[in-house]
């Protein structure tokens, strides 16, 4: 599935992320969702996503009640960490660090997350 990733497309993404954000939902409470989120689309668009997404086997739901339950069936993180491979390769060759590094130089961290990230630097560390 790893390689499939990739085929998420724009619409199918924000998809995901709702059902990331809601949890187990059904396509009118992810048609909320992206509507007070700025994204316009129509019911009937939502729910050949979700259906799509299913047969790709990125969500899966249960159809038990009149409206269908939908949940997604791979994490964010996997889908993170396979995106940011992708980028990595066709980027930076593979490696990590240059990545890292321009994200650190050109975005603005929380407080939280300079520390998060000090301390994974620190854990990283070879001298201690």
């Amino acid at each position: 599935m790893a390689d499939r990733l990739q085929e998420l497309a724009g619409a199918e993404l924000e998809v995901l992320k709702a059902l990331w954000h809601l949890g187990p939902t059904t396509v009118r409470e992810v048609l909320n969702h992206l509507h007070e989120r700025g994204k316009k689309v129509a019911y009937t668009t939502v729910q050949t996503l979700m259906i799509r997404l299913e047969q790709k086997r990125f969500v899966v739901s249960d159809k038990s009640d009149v409206a269908h339950v939908f949940r997604a069936r791979v994490s964010r993180d996997r889908v993170t960490r396979s995106r940011l491979k992708t980028l990595m390769a066709q980027l930076y060759d593979g490696a990590a660090g240059p990545l890292v590094l321009q994200l650190v130089r050109n975005e603005r961290l929380t407080p939280e997350e300079i520390e998060q990230l000090q301390e994974l630097v620190g854990d990283l560390d070879p001298g201690e």
